[in-house]
């Protein structure tokens, strides 16, 4: 089949302003508890979209792990994604959930969560998750798998003798929203589209988009 010739209509639900939260953190929290009832797979995976050293846009999927007053995520600050955070601290986030014909897009300020919540959450992981934190020089060059894996066991043996503690290079980023998008498929391509937009006063602009 032609890629041209893939085609999904959508039907399942509808989106207006009169049934939406004025708030778009608590209307995410409504979709995402819709979502994980309804068995979404990878339901908190999402596009973390940063602006390259170079220029270009750069987009990978990642796993958000809070919803407070931003979204937050975790990963290694040395990393790829970690530089060009540091270089220019604005992202966006976009979750696609085909399930419910349903995406949001998110785009704000990142900053780093504290130390204290990036430990409490570096020690809830599966041990080999925390291991794999410090074995891994991420977005670096290596020779082979068999460098990552004489890494991961070396770091074994020297936390089988002493404290696994979070390394300083590893954490959580905190993205608060200036703008928001919540998109419902609908028939035609004639698409439910609202979004919000931060006001100066921290109030929220809320209007419907043309698909």
């Amino acid at each position: 089949m032609k890629l041209s010739e893939i085609r999904k209509d959508y039907s399942s639900k509808s989106l207006d302003i009169k049934d939406i939260n004025t708030n778009p953190i608590e209307q995410f929290r409504s979709w995402m508890a819709e979502a994980i009832d309804s068995e979404v797979p990878e339901v908190n995976a999402m596009c973390l979209s940063t602006l390259g050293l170079d220029g270009y846009p750069n987009g990978r999927i990642v796993l958000l792990k809070e919803v407070d007053q931003g979204f937050v995520f975790f990963t290694n600050y040395a990393s790829e994604k970690g530089r060009e955070i540091a270089s220019s601290p604005r992202a966006s986030l976009t979750f696609f959930w085909p399930q419910l014909e349903r995406q949001v897009r998110i785009s704000g300020d990142l900053s780093k969560v504290s130390g204290a919540e990036s430990d409490a959450y570096f020690h809830s992981r599966p041990l080999g998750s925390q291991i794999g934190a410090w074995a891994s020089p991420q977005s670096t060059i290596i020779a082979n798998r068999e460098e990552l894996t004489s890494r991961q066991q070396a770091f074994e043996e020297k936390f089988a003798t002493e404290p696994l503690t979070r390394p300083t290079h590893w954490g959580g980023y905190r993205l608060t929203p200036i703008r928001m998008e919540f998109w419902q498929g609908r028939p035609s391509r004639l698409h439910d589209r609202i979004s919000y937009q931060m006001n100066p006063d921290h109030s929220w602009k809320i209007d419907r988009l043309a698909p």
